[in-house]
């Protein structure tokens, strides 16, 4: 074959791709739209694909939200990494966290949502959360570290349990989508409970 030659695209593959991509794009939407995790005929529907395409594509309604967080997953696996880790004075890292925090929760909450809702009967989502939950946590901890020092082990643990409690998904929720807060309502409650946590000295 000469370097000049154009190798021909398959067809048949591409637009199985695409109706893939469709498929698992159409699981998200109705997610973000309904709060529920779909059925195969509102997808195919949505998609503009035969049900047993859907079936073709993937065997089993599990395997097709997990295909589909999976995709979410990767998209959004940028937003959970905190510019200037540990960096700056600790007001300015408090502020940064926060931001940090409820900036995943504004741009990835569907995905979030659906996560929770799979994970009790999909092991492969649960172990995901599960790893998400820890790189967090982790990162807090060095976040935070100047403030955890000088702390007994069981202190700085309990301050780092109550900075997971304040920051996790279920709890921006509760001020974002249940109190109805705003972004910037959500922040000012956010930093005091922190700052609060953070700089209390009991028990170190």
């Amino acid at each position: 074959m000469s370097s000049g030659e154009v190798v021909p695209v398959d067809g048949r593959r591409a637009r199985r791709d695409r109706n893939r991509d469709a498929v698992l794009d159409a699981v998200h939407e109705l997610f973000v739209e309904d709060r529920a995790l779909p059925t195969v005929e509102s997808v195919a529907e949505r998609a503009g694909v035969s049900l047993r395409s859907v079936y073709r594509y993937f065997p089993d309604t599990r395997e097709l939200m997990t295909a589909a967080l999976a995709r979410r997953v990767a998209q959004a696996d940028s937003l959970f990494e905190l510019p200037g880790l540990g960096e700056g004075s600790f007001e300015e890292r408090l502020d940064r966290f926060v931001a940090q925090r409820l900036d995943v929760y504004e741009r990835a909450a569907p995905t979030i949502r659906a996560a929770l809702a799979l994970a009790p009967n999909a092991p492969a989502v649960a172990e995901q959360v599960e790893a998400r939950k820890a790189h967090l946590r982790a990162q807090a901890a060095e976040h935070f570290a100047p403030e955890l020092a000088g702390r007994t082990d069981e202190h700085a643990e309990s301050v780092l349990a109550a900075v997971e409690v304040l920051c996790q998904f279920e709890a921006l929720e509760l001020l974002r989508d249940e109190r109805g807060m705003t972004v910037e309502a959500a922040r000012r409650v956010l930093l005091a409970a922190m700052r609060a946590v953070l700089t209390s000295r009991r028990g170190g």
